[in-house]
């Protein structure tokens, strides 16, 4: 028989769908699942969009632009507005969702052998596609105990060496929940530029953010030719299946190899485009709804985590993720055991292990993901299965 790829062998599975088989088994004998596991917001897409599709909608779906619709580009960029930033639409390149503009960002920018710079923990995408495109990863592990919080410049500096090409943030972050400060990115663009790097920031969860400002880096004018801002529809519009993403830089030589990937895969999804631009025409009433929403289950998770005996959390704050430690030594085991063992009142949670969200797994060994995308009073029935399952779980392994 023919062997696969090494590329193909070497490739981790998703940390957050892995499970997914044990699920449908787990709904085949009846429980009901409390998915906590992955970024899917269960709030409507906005309805005015939702029926501008329909009544748009031609007989023929035919290609576009490879760089995406110049109406959507143009009020992508007349978006950023609200965050004061000033940009063209040609800035603007849309893609099939944020995934692939990590892939088409990380292929336009570094060859094979080139290093970036990530704090840890990170978006498990961003570990998968450098490898794809034999990237090394040079991880800067944050930890829970101090918030995930951003690492000092001094840190970031140590560890540049002559193949360094880029810092990459996930800015609010994917897994952590935290959001860094502008004082702290305005030192990063100092680093960045004295030695001639690239900062790619993902910015997709840049509405949801509850204490603190946001800032993009697109505002640090100085760096602009450096800047590389990844978005999407996907979250901030519960619009995941849509696929639409973009990569935004005022970089002219990287948009002209960007759009040279962007050739090869023809072009985004059309309809996905008429739902985006729909979706903008309308954000302020529907955005600060979905926010508060978010918010009120930040606080009820943080509060339900806080009270459960061995349970290390934190408070998130932006995102709609908490990065949680349990008090058992393998996490993914645990996860596992929820879907195949165990059920209260009938459900179960589904969580993500955190040890894929790693650069070194080992180092997410008890921790667990949890995306706070359900409601108030599901979100309370999740922590009492979590609260049941520990327990429960604990007493086994002492037996």
């Amino acid at each position: 028989m023919p062997k696969i790829s090494k590329r193909g062998e070497a490739l981790s599975e998703s940390p957050i769908r892995f499970l997914a088989p044990l699920a449908r088994n787990a709904v085949k004998t009846g429980k009901k699942i409390l998915h906590l596991n992955i970024g899917q917001p269960d709030i409507l897409t906005p309805t005015n969009a939702v029926n501008q599709v329909k009544d748009q909608v031609s007989e023929i779906i035919a290609y576009g632009p490879s760089e995406g619709k110049m109406s959507l580009r143009k009020t992508v960029a007349d978006y950023y507005q609200k965050f004061d930033v000033s940009i063209e639409p040609e800035d603007v390149i849309v893609t099939t969702g944020a995934s692939e503009a990590i892939l088409f960002t990380l292929f336009s920018c570094f060859d094979s052998g080139d290093e970036i710079i990530i704090p840890e923990p990170f978006y498990a995408n961003y570990l998968g596609f450098s490898h794809m495109g034999g990237i090394r990863i040079r991880p800067i592990t944050t930890t829970l105990e101090e918030g995930f919080k951003l690492p000092s410049i001094d840190t970031f500096e140590r560890i540049i060496v002559s193949n360094t090409r880029a810092i990459f943030l996930c800015n609010p972050g994917n897994p952590t929940g935290q959001l860094y400060d502008a004082e702290s990115l305005k030192q990063l663009a100092k680093l960045v530029k004295k030695h001639d790097l690239f900062l790619v920031v993902d910015e997709v969860y840049r509405e949801f953010c509850y204490e603190e400002a946001f800032m993009s880096v697109l505002t640090l004018s100085e760096i602009e030719e450096h800047v590389i801002v990844l978005d999407s529809i996907s979250k901030v519009f519960s619009s995941c299946g849509a696929r639409v993403g973009y990569i935004v830089t005022k970089n002219k030589d990287l948009q002209g190899s960007i759009k040279k990937f962007a050739q090869l895969r023809l072009c985004p999804p059309m309809i996905g485009q008429i739902l985006a631009e729909a979706c903008y025409s309308d954000t302020a009433d529907y955005l600060t709804k979905v926010k508060e929403k978010y918010n009120q289950r930040r606080l009820k998770l943080y509060e339900r985590l806080s009270a459960i005996e061995g349970v290390k959390c934190y408070m998130p704050n932006a995102a709609f993720y908490n990065m949680v430690e349990l008090p058992i030594d393998d996490a993914q085991e645990f996860c596992k055991w929820l879907l195949t063992d165990f059920d209260y009142k009938g459900y179960t949670i589904m969580l993500a292990p955190a040890s894929g969200f790693y650069f070194n797994p080992a180092l997410g060994r008890k921790q667990v993901r949890i995306a706070f995308v359900l409601d108030v009073e599901k979100l309370d029935l999740a922590m009492d299965c979590l609260e049941a399952g520990l327990k429960e779980y604990t007493e086994l392994k002492a037996v």
